[in-house]
């Protein structure tokens, strides 16, 4: 496969996060859990989310719109070298917040490591 393709993959991947994480409020029903919550924790909590929403969109963008550069320059590199780590970091997170042996948690953890390979290939497969 190209490794153009798989920059295009990596640019739906990350539009399929942010579209996930859009839906946190209704997925968890964050109108009513995060009042269980102090004020501050509970606006910390969408501050958060609405950011990550940001950092997918705009990774998606990049990698949909410049594939070429991602793919053939040191920034570029570089670039998705960090998102890759930022899988891998996720991936790793898995293991320390959600250490209960059930089937959602397994399959995002498998959807992490996707994400870390995909973001690897082309800094560490170029053709």
């Amino acid at each position: 496969m190209e490794m153009k393709t798989i920059i295009y993959l990596c640019g739906f991947y990350n539009l399929a996060f942010a579209l996930f994480h859009v839906g946190f409020w209704k997925i968890f029903q964050w109108n009513a859990d995060l009042k269980k919550l102090n004020f501050p924790n509970s606006g910390v909590m969408q501050i958060l989310n609405v950011q990550i929403i940001w950092y997918f969109l705009s990774v998606a963008f990049l990698c949909l719109v410049f594939p070429a550069e991602l793919l053939d320059t040191k920034l570029g590199n570089a670039f998705l070298f960090s998102c890759c780590l930022f899988w891998l970091m996720r991936t790793v997170q898995q293991f320390i917040f959600f250490r209960e042996n059930r089937y959602p948690v397994h399959i995002l953890t498998t959807i992490f490591i996707i994400g870390t390979i995909l973001f690897s290939l082309p800094v560490f497969m170029k053709s």
